[in-house]
């Protein structure tokens, strides 16, 4: 084209642009504000002006190609625009022609920065400043201009009408208010985690006006309100609509208003102060900024800063690391006050963490979006046309779930664009469609950018890609350089994207652009993600994840993408495949490939634990998807109970989670904890099944809450348990709750405490008890309510059939109900004669307990209540504790308790009871039969009177426990029914109050037992003490009297003494006068019970321990005193009066020497004594010698011990039953010159027992002379000399004096580390002595010592040295040197070495013996060896020798050795070798055993044990035995031999007919060796025992034997366990045993015998049985019962075992009895108390019995009470096993009960039984033989 044609075209094409826009001047003012946000519109000509339209295409054409560009494009999509002139249009920017120089002519110097809300800068004037006489009134006039400015600016940025969808600005008419709820302080959430908690105090105010959001009454400070809302909610619209109204003079409190988004302040790099903030990039003054700043600081109350989007503060680090680090500062300061003091600071930010610049005391409001009203009146505001408004109107009302998207604001917009497009009257061809979910209302929008119908994919997927290049870099705002211009024209021309001007210097400013909404660019980058092909799975998948609100401290920001996921969810629905295969221009199956993908993560985040917000944005998700497997499975996932914990939560997130909840089939529960909740949101809980505990606690929950909480509750049918607690409900929410709770008659609880409730609501809801029959619980807690409103709740309590418990303690109030069976509803047709009865019982079993703590009750408030007690049922306990009764009320309430059935307690403490009120209630008490305790103390406030059951409820729990209550006799169960205890303690009382107190206490006495009386911590003094001592038998038979802490001395315990023997119950004194305790007891009551140290409770009806008649001896205890001989002079004389026996105990902390033998000169003027206890009482040197010659002055002592010199006892028994007396000084310090004197002392003891003189200082030297002395004393039994610090030389001592001491009989030594030397001693001369040394570490020298020794003493028959350091070569010396004139010498030794030593060396030491050898014993694996030697006269045998000689293979090496083995094994008579094994590699063992055996022709036992016999040693030893005629014991047991070699030992046995005893257990018998064995049995006649325990010899062995056993007439005891038998081959055997009339023993267990053979076995027992041994052989209860049937025959039984065996339903019992049967062994045998009813009955025929072993069983209580019956008459018991039963605490402490009486168990075995670990502690404390450990702990005896 020529110059003249271009610029003629350009010419005409200009005009013709100038024209168009001319008709279209609302489109070019949309545009111009978009592209030029800054632009002051010249708008005062109505008419179309093309100058101003030209002049305003100057303007765009001036800002660059970018956005010239994107406004043609706009130009081109939105206006009619003929195809040939779009390319010209876009071609002509920046040539140069005239077109350039026609805009260049035409425009004027474009203007410099333009104002931040269109206004130009003004010029800044530099002239002088004002004189200051002038400057206050020139500074008025300036900041009048520039707030008239700045009221100006900000009118015309917010007055127009935006047509953009995405605009911030809004019409003020058509402006909906969401909900605004008020919370009024928070705390910043950095020193917490989790999103901002309310304050307990704030106030719950739903709609709150924006007026409202300033409280211009508030103190001077920090002025500051932050707007919390989540994403849509409208803070942007709302921080707009407040400039709106303040530039219409609508706020007129504030002379000046600003406002800031902080996503334009974030892109500020530099340092800024206040001033710069305000003027340099908001607005700035004409002239003299200084002075407009100073007039705003000096007026700062009237200054209002608003901060747009605070949580987007938080991602300046996008930008850089201190991007808006001075704007925090600055808006830090301004919240605190330290900046523009008094200002009032407003800011809006997502629910999370807010920065610590928040102050603590700002004030926090909620915006919740619209509720049903709003959106209605939304809608009616979007469609102008009244048919397009009705049709909307119903479409909203009709589909739920797009009235529920619409409570968001910036949804309901998108809904209402939708609506349309879509209602009737739209273009042909568009039809409704699904609007279900917020990702359909965005497709559906998006639909509309084309009404052709042709999509824009290219433009849709690259607005897509530059969306989530902003989520991910965490941009919000773009330049012209992010966004192409065609991108940015179809952002403008669809309201996508919106335009601001951002000024980050004063002359400097440029164009932002940003999404409409940032939940817009989320969904534009989840369509990216979605249908981009650059975006693989693996991607995609990464963004599918779930945000928590709850921000840890380390996280800096809060994340974009909140809507991100959910969108990428929405777009997994199969409603979108269609418009994503059209978007990515894919198939479906590509498509559906990227949507299970999306699926897939969804299900694995759902199986993880999840917190709970981010619980609910997966409900959110799942809702998106609409599929319903996913929801089923998210809904299986999900735990019982659902906690959700201090996050916001709107009616959508419940609608979400509900949606989700519909798919369980579990119910759930659902706990909502400082949540701040949406005033509507229960409404999305309305038909929510599932439900079944439903928690709210929240400040936030007010009236409009408890509406809508109303109208959801009747349609949650299986809601059990509703709680509303800590929310601001007031009358008008509690009428809905009121109506609403009767329709819920499922109810079990409900809670509704800490809601501020008054009298009128609380009795609204107490008055719906009757309506809910299931109701188990009622909390309406810190509430308020009234003395009148408290009477009337014990009225309905009272009057309520339900009620079970009602408790008041000051704001305390619970109502526990027990809920109405069904069986308890008549029919209707029932007779009114019916229902009257049925309410009597149902009056009369119904129990009440009554609560009211605190409550300021009066002596007038008393009254009413004992009237309304007296109208109701039966009281359990009553609790009137913490109020203001005092003694009147305290009297009246006392009186009426008899009359009111009070079941367990009546509490009146803490009601101002005076002394006088004590006896006035000590008297009330005395007609109340029920009453069992009365403590009352004044100091600690303390007035609880406890009741014991009523008759009918004692007769059943009798019945109940029928085996245990029968244990206690009749008598005392009865004064138990009428006994009471009384305490008296801290009540002041005086010696002048003590007849008065007696009055009242004998007035109680005269129709009721007192038991327990506790005077304690009074006043009484001495006086007092001896007066109640006087009056003391007008109070009946006490069990206790406590008189401690009253003042007394030493006399007024003197006065008590007499008290044992004149009042008949004291049998107990216990006095300290240290810790001023003085306690009187009776018979059978234990001092720590009653002294106040109580232990663990046991179970009711358990009998204290109780000693029989003959033990119910008389104690006296004094301690804490100083005992001179004039007062134990006094004391002797006052205890002389005391029937027997007594027990005296004294404790004081040194006891003179005068004193003591004062005391024992007493002792023969106190015959009655039995035990005489100095505890902790320290004696002199001398005491020893004083308490030896204590035998003189008192004979019938039988036990004398002083322990290290301050602990001393003395038993003393009667003169008849003197047997003889013990002396004990263990640790006294006694040395060498102290054994002379003590000798001298006891050797006038003529009935010397035992003498310990353990851990003193004798050594070898005291041990000398305690030897000399020893023939001087009469002792017959152990003499203990341990830990002395004896040596070896002091044992040789001992050794050497043996031959003039002929009445020792036994020694043992321990040089160890136990140290243990002991002497016992016998009356006659024994034969026989023993001698035991351990640990004594002999040497070479002291061996021939010990052999002197050892020939001297020739009544020394037994020596034992265990680890003495006695090597093979000292042996060898030992045994050559011990030669002895004749007896018999038996030596066993333990050593390291003999675990080792070769048969040879053994052999070649036993060969220099001096004596004949007749016992030969070695175990290598126990390490001993035993020898017996014989020393007799030697004759000359050397004919006999060469005959046993000429049989052995002797050898040139062990010719000698032979021979001396011939000569010293000669008389050999028992070998026995165990452990020792014979190998073929050396055979020198086997012969040399053979060549023994060969020479032993008087051996009569042999014993190989658990050794290893080759094949080659065996025929050795085979050929040996087989010259051994005399031999009767043969013993193979445990042996490892082959099948041959077992065959040939059986046939040596051919030859042995003298045999008696045969063992050969755990020996491998096969079938041919069996045949042999039974074989030479038939030629054994003699035989006696035989034992095959454990060869698996089955049936057909079993019956093989059985045709032998005829042939063993003699035989004695039969071991035939473990061995496979069956009935096939136990019922021939017990047949058999009809033929052994001298069996004595017969062990058959570990078989499987059964029934059958049990009753063979029992009709053929034979009659001197003293065993029977039958452990796990299967047998049941019929043949346990046949066998103990049996046994009454056999009166020889000693032991008898079924263990292991099911003996369930019945226990063998014996009806005759079993003189000596000594053990019964029922363990694991499945017995329970049922079934062993009859154990004790049987027990009682067993005098002689010594070991019970009933362990592993079922065994309870009922048994151990028939056991703790026997085991006082059981004087030969040793041990009851009764591990692992059910035995409980109380049978333990019945098991107690039973040894006090008298018996003498050792121990009663206890471990794992169901008993408490502090109660097995306390039983084992009070009786020592109970053993709950899992280790025995029966004490060993001496």
């Amino acid at each position: 084209m020529d110059p003249e044609s271009l610029q003629l075209g350009t010419e005409n094409l200009w005009a013709w642009l100038v024209r168009l826009l001319s008709e279209n001047s609302e489109w070019l003012d949309a545009q111009l504000r978009f592209y030029l946000p800054t632009t002051d519109l010249d708008s005062s000509s109505k008419a179309p002006d093309p100058e101003i339209t030209s002049r305003q295409l100057r303007r765009l054409y001036t800002q660059g190609l970018a956005t010239w560009q994107s406004f043609i494009y706009s130009l081109c999509m939105e206006l009619t625009v003929p195809l040939d002139l779009e390319v010209p249009l876009l071609s002509i920017w920046g040539q140069k022609d005239e077109f350039s120089k026609q805009i260049g002519a035409g425009e004027d110097s474009y203007p410099g920065p333009l104002l931040h809300h269109g206004v130009k800068r003004p010029s800044q004037s530099c002239g002088s400043s004002p004189r200051r006489k002038q400057f206050r009134k020139q500074q008025l006039e300036l900041a009048k201009k520039y707030l008239k400015l700045l009221k100006t600016s900000t009118q015309q940025y917010h007055g127009g009408v935006c047509t953009g969808a995405g605009h911030p600005q809004a019409s003020p008419l058509a402006y909906v208010p969401p909900i605004l709820q008020w919370s009024r302080a928070t705390a910043p959430l950095d020193a917490q985690e989790g999103a901002t908690i309310a304050d307990p105090e704030a106030v719950d105010d739903v709609d709150v006006s924006i007026e409202d959001l300033f409280n211009f009454r508030a103190p001077k400070g920090p002025r500051v309100t932050v707007l919390l809302g989540k994403a849509g909610m409208g803070k942007t619209t709302l921080a707009h609509r407040l400039c709106w109204k303040w530039a219409n003079g609508q706020l007129d409190r504030f002379q000046a208003l600003f406002l800031f988004e902080f996503r334009q302040l974030n892109t500020i790099t530099h340092l800024l102060t206040l001033p710069q903030l305000l003027f340099d990039l908001y607005l700035s003054p004409e002239s003299e900024p200084d002075a407009v700043f100073q007039y705003l600081e000096e007026n700062a109350h009237q200054v209002l800063l608003i901060f747009d989007g605070l949580d987007e503060a938080l991602h300046a680090g996008s930008m850089g690391p201190d991007n808006a680090g001075s704007v925090l500062t600055l808006f830090s300061d301004l919240c605190r006050g330290t900046l523009l003091p008094g200002c009032w600071v407003m800011a809006t930010s997502r629910p999370g963490k807010l920065p610590a610049c928040v102050p603590t005391e700002a004030a926090m409001v909620y915006m919740w979006g619209f509720d049903g009203l709003r959106v209605e009146k939304y809608v009616s505001h979007f469609f102008s046309d009244l048919l397009s408004q009705e049709l909307a109107l119903a479409e909203v009302r009709s589909n739920e779930r797009l009235r529920g998207m619409c409570a968001v604001p910036a949804l309901c917009r998108v809904a209402c664009f939708c609506l349309r497009r879509l209602l009737p009257g739209s273009p042909p061809g568009q039809s409704m469609a699904p609007l279900s979910t917020v990702t359909q209302l965005y497709l559906q929008m998006v639909e509309t950018f084309n009404p052709s119908g042709t999509l824009p994919a290219a433009s849709l997927l690259d607005l897509g890609k530059v969306a989530l290049r902003g989520l991910d870099t965490g941009k919000v705002i773009f330049s012209m350089a992010d966004i192409p211009p065609p991108l940015m024209a179809f952002g403008a021309v669809h309201s996508l994207l919106t335009s601001f001007c951002i000024r980050t210097r004063p002359e400097h400013q440029k164009i932002g652009y940003a999404f409409a909404h940032l939940s817009l660019q989320e969904f534009f980058a989840a369509l990216y993600l979605m249908a981009s092909d650059s975006v693989d799975k693996d991607m995609l998948v990464y963004y599918v994840t779930l945000n928590s609100h709850w921000v840890l401290r380390t996280k800096a920001r809060l994340g974009l993408s909140d809507h991100l996921p959910t969108f990428l969810a929405g777009l997994a629905s199969r409603t979108c495949r269609t418009f994503l295969c059209h978007l990515a221009r894919q198939d479906e199956a590509w498509v559906g490939s990227r949507q299970a993908a999306v699926v897939q993560v969804l299900r694995k985040l759902a199986s993880r634990k999840l917190t709970g917000p981010k619980m609910i944005e997966l409900c959110h998700c799942v809702a998106e998807t609409r599929d319903r497997e996913l929801a089923r499975f998210v809904a299986q996932s999900l735990s019982f109970q659902l906690s959700f914990h201090n996050f916001p939560l709107t009616r959508a997130d419940l609608a979400a989670l509900a949606n989700v909840l519909e798919h369980k089939a579990a119910p759930i529960h659902l706990d909502f904890d400082g949540c701040p909740l949406e005033p509507h949101c229960p409404e999305a809980l309305i038909g929510c099944g599932q439900v079944e505990n439903l928690s709210f606690k929240s400040r936030k929950c007010g009236d409009a809450f408890a509406e809508a909480l109303g109208r959801s509750l009747p349609t949650i049918g299986s809601l059990k348990t509703l709680g509303l607690t800590g929310s601001k409900i007031t009358a008008r929410g509690i009428s809905h709750l009121v109506q609403a709770l009767p329709l819920c008659s499922q109810l079990e609880e409900v809670s509704l405490h800490d809601n501020q409730l008054k009298d009128a609501e609380v009795l609204s809801l107490v008055e719906l008890l009757p309506c809910l029959p299931r109701l188990q619980k009622l909390d309406l807690s810190r509430n308020s309510f009234s003395m009148s409103t408290l009477l009337s709740l014990v009225k309905v309590a009272i009057s309520c059939p339900t009620v079970r418990k009602l408790q008041v303690r000051e704001s305390d109030l619970i109502f526990l109900l027990c809920p109405v069976t069904e069986t308890a509803v008549q029919p209707s047709g029932t007779s009114n004669l019916q229902d009257k009865d049925s309410l009597k019982k149902e009056r009369q079993s119904r129990s009440l307990e009554l609560r009211l703590q605190k409550c300021q009750l009066r002596v007038h408030d008393a009254e009413t209540l004992v009237e309304l007690f007296q109208k109701g049922p039966r009281l359990e306990e009553v609790d009137l504790s913490g109020n203001h009764l005092e003694d009147e009320g305290c009297r009246l309430v006392a009186e009426a308790a008899s009359q009111l059935q009070i079941a367990q307690k009546l509490d009146l403490s803490d009601n101002g009871l005076s002394r006088t009120g004590v006896i006035y209630v000590l008297r009330a008490m005395s007609t109340c039969g029920t009453l069992e305790e009365l403590h009352i103390s004044l100091l600690s406030n303390t007035v609880v009177l406890t009741f014991a059951q009523e008759p009918r409820e004692q007769e059943r729990s009798c019945k109940r426990n029928t085996p245990l209550t029968s244990f206690v006799c009749p008598v005392a169960s009865e004064m138990s029914r009428s006994s009471r205890r009384i305490r008296l303690t801290h009540c002041g009382f005086l010696a002048k109050h003590t007849e008065r107190l007696c009055g009242a206490l004998k007035a109680n006495c005269q129709l009721h037992h007192l038991d327990h009386l506790d005077l304690s911590d009074n006043s009484l003094g001495d006086e007092g003490v001896a007066l109640l001592a006087q009056l003391l038998p007008e109070l009946g038979p006490l069990q206790s009297l406590n008189l401690s802490r009253n003042g007394v001395s030493l006399d007024a315990v003197f006065g008590l003494i007499p008290c044992m023997s004149s009042v008949q119950w004291v049998f107990h004194l216990d006095v300290s006068l240290e810790s001023d305790h003085i306690l009187l007891r009776g018979a059978g009551t234990g001092r720590d019970a009653l002294a106040g140290r109580c232990g663990p409770e046991f179970p009711a009806g358990v009998p204290e321990l109780e000693f029989s008649p003959r033990h119910r001896s008389r104690s006296f205890r004094l301690q804490g005193c100083q005992l001179e001989p004039w007062s134990l002079a006094c004391l002797c004389a006052t205890l002389e009066k005391c029937p027997e026996p007594l027990g005296v105990h004294l404790s004081c902390k040194t006891l003179s020497d005068e004193s003591l033998k004062t005391l024992l000169e007493w002792l023969p003027q106190l015959p009655q004594l039995s035990l005489l206890q100095l505890n902790n009482t320290v004696l002199s040197s001398r005491s020893p010698f004083l308490l030896a010659n204590v035998f003189n002055l008192c004979p019938w002592v039988q036990k004398v011990n002083l322990r290290s010199l301050c602990h001393t006892i003395l038993h003393f028994g009667s003169k008849e039953e003197q047997e003889g007396v013990c002396f004990g000084f263990p640790g006294c310090s006694l040395s060498q010159e102290h054994m002379e004197p003590l000798c001298a002392a006891l050797s006038r003891c003529t009935v010397l027992s035992q003498l310990d003189l353990t851990a003193n200082l004798l050594n070898d030297s005291g041990l000398r002379c305690l030897l000399e002395c020893l023939p001087q004393l009469p002792i017959s039994g152990w003499l203990d000399l341990s830990h002395n610090s004896i040596s070896q030389e002091g044992v040789l001592r001992l050794l050497e004096t043996l031959p003039s001491c002929p009445h020792v009989c036994e020694i043992s030594v321990s040089l160890g580390s136990k140290q243990s030397f002991r002497i016992r001693m016998s009356k006659e001369e024994e034969a026989r002595t023993t001698l035991r040394l351990c640990e004594c570490s002999f040497s070479p020298e002291h061996v021939s010592r010990l052999a002197s020794s050892l020939n001297q003493a020739q009544q020394l028959s037994e020596l034992l040295l265990t680890r003495c350091h006695l090597d093979l070569p000292q042996l060898t010396n030992l045994l050559n040197l011990v030669n002895r004139p004749a007896g018999l010498l038996g030596l066993r030794l333990e050593e390291p070495w003999v675990g080792h030593v070769s048969l040879p060396a053994v052999m070649e030491v036993c060969a220099q013996a001096s004596g004949c050898l007749i016992e030969l014993s070695l175990s290598e694996t126990q390490q001993q060896l035993r020898l017996q030697l014989e020393f007799c006269h030697q004759e000359d045998k050397s004919e006999a020798m060469a005959n046993r000689l000429a049989h052995c293979d002797l050898g040139t090496d062990h010719s000698l050795l032979m021979t001396q083995l011939m000569e010293t094994c000669a008389r050999l008579q028992q070998l026995s070798l165990s452990q020792v094994n014979f190998s073929d590699d050396d055979d020198t063992r086997s012969r040399l055993l053979q060549n023994l055996l060969l020479s032993s022709c008087e051996l009569k036992s042999f014993r190989l044990t658990s050794s290893f016999v080759s094949t080659e040693s065996l025929t050795h030893l085979a050929s040996g035995l087989g010259h051994c005629q005399h031999l009767e014991e043969l013993d193979f047991s445990n042996n490892h031999l082959c099948e041959e070699n077992v065959e040939l030992l059986m046939g040596t046995l051919q030859g042995t007919c003298r045999l008696r005893k045969l063992h050969l257990g755990h020996f491998p018998l096969e079938a041919s060796s069996l045949a042999l064995l039974i074989q030479g049995l038939s030629h054994m006649t003699l035989l006696q025992h035989l034992s095959l325990r454990h060869n698996q010899i089955g049936d057909v062995g079993a019956q093989n034997l059985a045709a032998i056993l005829p042939r063993l007439p003699g035989l004695r005891k039969l071991d035939l366990s473990g061995n496979s038998i069956g009935p096939a081959g136990g019922v021939p055997l017990a047949k058999s045993l009809t033929h052994c009339r001298c069996l004595e023993e017969i062990i058959l267990g570990n078989n499987a015998l059964g029934d059958p053979t049990a009753l063979g076995l029992a009709q053929r027992l034979p009659p001197q049985l003293r065993v029977l041994c039958l452990p796990s052989s299967h047998l049941g209860p019929e043949g346990a019962l046949c066998l103990a049937q049996a046994l009454e025959q056999c009166p020889h039984i000693e032991e008898f075992s079924l263990a292991e065996n099911n003996l369930a339903g019945k226990v063998p019992h014996f009806c005759k009895s079993l003189p000596l049967l000594r053990k019964i062994d029922l363990i694991s045998c499945k017995i329970d108390d049922q079934a062993a009813k009859h154990l004790a009955t049987s027990l009682m025929f067993c005098p002689a019995l010594e070991e019970i072993l009933l362990s592993w069983n079922l065994l309870g209580d009922e048994v151990a009470a028939e056991l703790a019956q026997v085991l006082p008459q059981m004087g030969q018991l040793k041990r009851v096993d009764l591990e692992k039963n059910r035995i409980t605490a109380c049978g333990a402490q019945l098991l107690a009960h039973g040894l006090v009486q008298g018996s003498r168990v050792p121990v009663i075995r206890l471990w794992n039984n169901p008993i408490p670990a502090d109660v097995a502690q306390s039983l084992q404390s009070q009786e020592s033989r109970l053993d709950f450990n899992f280790f025995d702990q029966q004490p060993q005896a001496l």
